[in-house]
């Protein structure tokens, strides 16, 4: 199976939020006409079948029959075996809170419907752009909140328990500022913007180690997930509160002035890139409200910037483009 850039959500930089207040309605892009296309998405659904095993055999039968859950979301290869393996996930498996966390997962996604209409529209919207695109394989497991997501080409996994959302008994151990990432609207935006950061879709130089060329490459993530799903709120894309994308928008022309007063654009250093692009609750280094990772949202403006000036580019183009220090040049970005 031909694997994809992924990570667990909860260590990457790119976290996502839904915000169900207000009229989002004004940030939809367009939408490509796919009434042409005909695209079927499947979820199978195992968090049953793994709390509901009795003995240790089951579970190896269980696990056998799905090698990628096993091995690259229960992560099989960190054991010194596979019997302190089993051991692990058969006494995580049959502890008596695991029904109270399966309970409130059904609770939260019943049959799994809405998650897969969510993913029809974007794998649909992802069909037209790219034709030759094969939606993956969709499963969905419990794990005990020990991990979030797996996603490759082929096949994507979820755990559920993860997003069950702020009624939860059980959530995972993080900070709020990216535990409110966690709900289950947040599932398929979070998946289609991991889609868009990876190799196989968004183009980039691995020579070229600016700040700038990541904000690009993030700007161009955004761009492409926003497509996916016409209507996802830009705080959504952001994992930014409304409040922050409001004053991001409106305090644009000084985040800019701080990026080059402070000469980060063309800056190669770490430390530059954590405190602008790295998963922080503020940037301080622009102001006590500003929100983390700024200079992803900045390279989103750019991206913007020069597809608007630019019309006649198609998405895939866009993201074909490697050189980010031309498509910044070219996206004449200056706000005013």
């Amino acid at each position: 199976m031909k694997t994809m850039k992924f990570l667990a959500l909860s260590s990457i930089c790119l976290m996502l939020i839904l915000s169900s207040c207000g009229d989002k309605s004004s940030e939809c892009v367009t939408a490509p006409d796919t009434s042409k296309i005909d695209l079927t998405v499947e979820i199978e659904q195992l968090q049953e079948k793994l709390v509901g095993i009795n003995t240790k055999d089951e579970l190896v039968s269980l696990l056998s029959a799905y090698p990628t859950v096993r091995d690259d979301f229960f992560r099989r290869p960190e054991y010194p075996n596979d019997s302190a393996f089993i051991n692990t996930l058969f006494s995580k498996f049959t502890n008596p809170h695991m029904d109270s966390l399966l309970m409130e997962t059904k609770q939260a996604f019943g049959d799994a419907s809405v998650l897969q209409t969510q993913f029809h529209e974007a794998f649909t919207n992802l069909k037209y752009y790219y034709p030759d695109f094969n939606p993956p394989k969709i499963q969905t497991v419990i794990s005990g909140l020990d991990n979030d997501l797996f996603i490759s080409d082929s096949l994507i996994i979820i755990g559920l328990d993860f997003y069950i959302g702020p009624g939860a008994t059980y959530r995972p151990q993080m900070y709020d500022y990216l535990l409110r990432q966690y709900t289950p609207e947040n599932i398929v935006p979070s998946c289609l913007l991991l889609f868009g950061i990876s190799d196989p879709y968004n183009a980039t130089n691995p020579t070229d180690k600016t700040v700038v060329a990541d904000m690009v490459a993030y700007g161009k993530s955004y761009y492409f997930a926003k497509h996916m799903l016409p209507c996802v709120a830009d705080s959504i894309l952001m994992n930014y509160t409304d409040k922050e994308i409001a004053e991001a928008k409106k305090f644009e022309n000084l985040i800019w002035y701080r990026i080059i007063e402070d000469k980060i654009l063309f800056s190669t250093n770490h430390i530059d890139k954590q405190h602008f692009l790295g998963d922080r609750p503020k940037t301080i280094e622009v102001g006590e409200d500003c929100p983390g990772r700024i200079g992803q949202w900045v390279g989103w403006q750019i991206v913007n910037k020069y597809m608007e000036d630019h019309p006649d580019v198609s998405l895939p183009q866009l993201m074909h483009m490697s050189d980010a220090q031309l498509l910044f040049k070219e996206s004449k970005y200056k706000p005013k």
